[in-house]
């Protein structure tokens, strides 16, 4: 039954479930489980692994996430090198090659997504949506399409009308923008000083009506908008996301234990819900504080079940 399950994502230690693991979805009922290289070794073992999540759940269709952007972004590494393909490059050939961008691109997510179906996943979280910004922190660099915000539009929303195609939900990131972070937020918190008037017109434009069924907050300090808190435990951000970027599907923390954040796992997950956020995320895999996450996180309510189904719609 999705109604009964939780609000929260998780990530697993290894190759296979351990049987703390399997006690644990049992019991809890994450909304969803987030793969990562540490869980991928071969095509079969992979599927056997998401099979054995979706027989627990009894859900053919259970969401299985995985961050596989491409480029140096490859949860995939031990089955395929995807190094030079990365976001940059499409967002370069967009502007020198506009058809030879819609076969590359198209076989690249249609690769990918096939890929993704055989081991079992059908969320990747994708597209980056930050812009290039010179003199900004490496974290996002290359996996940004472009400095040019309507070609980080546009490619969103091929992105998503291809990933979608292909039976694949997609995660638009770092809600409401990335770019002008100075440093990389799995390690301290960055901080943008911009106006709101800036940003509305830069960082926060490419997110703009985007057919994504789900988005994933920054762990961010907009200083101008909120002095204290990231936009993931910010009322006044996550309004800012609904109201003025019109984001209207579900928003996803990024992963709670992230250096970005100040407060313990505990801390950071009462304050993700308290903020708007509808999921959290939880990715290390360990077992302690995936279940702090798990106590402190509330069922889904019917507006992420709506949600949910309308997602499964367009699954295979």
């Amino acid at each position: 039954m999705i109604n009964k399950r939780k609000a929260f994502i998780v990530g697993l230690k290894s190759y296979k479930l351990s049987n703390k693991e399997k006690i644990f979805l049992k019991k809890y009922k994450p909304w969803g489980v987030i793969l990562f290289s540490r869980n991928i070794k071969t095509i079969k073992q992979t599927k056997t692994l998401t099979d054995n999540i979706k027989k627990i759940f009894k859900d053919k269709k259970y969401p299985i996430l995985i961050d596989q952007e491409g480029g140096r972004i490859n949860r995939l590494n031990k089955i395929i090198s995807f190094d030079n393909l990365t976001s940059e490059y499409f967002g370069n050939l967009f502007e020198k090659d506009l058809n030879q961008l819609n076969i590359f691109y198209k076989l690249f997510v249609d690769k990918t997504s096939y890929l993704l179906k055989m081991i079992g996943v059908n969320i990747n979280t994708v597209p980056v949506l930050d812009l290039r910004v010179k003199g900004a922190s490496n974290i996002i660099g290359d996996r940004s399409f472009s400095k040019n915000k309507n070609i980080v539009s546009k490619m969103g929303d091929y992105c998503i009308e291809l990933y979608h195609e292909n039976s694949v939900g997609t995660v638009i990131k770092h809600m409401p923008g990335h770019g002008l972070a100075k440093v990389d937020s799995h390690k301290f918190t960055p901080v943008i000083k911009k106006s709101l008037k800036y940003l509305s017109k830069n960082d926060f434009y490419t997110f703009k009506n985007k057919k994504s069924y789900f988005a994933m907050t920054a762990h961010i300090i907009y200083e101008k908008l909120d002095k204290l808190n990231t936009a993931t435990h910010s009322k006044k951000i996550i309004k800012l996301i609904r109201n003025k970027i019109g984001f209207k599907n579900i928003l996803i923390s990024d992963d709670l234990s992230m250096k970005s954040l100040k407060g313990d796992i505990k801390i950071n997950t009462i304050k993700s819900f308290k903020a708007g956020c509808n999921i959290v995320l939880h990715c290390n895999g360990n077992l302690n504080e995936m279940q702090i996450v798990a106590n402190n996180s509330p069922l889904i309510n019917n507006f992420v079940i709506k949600k949910t189904s309308q997602f499964r719609k367009i699954l295979s």
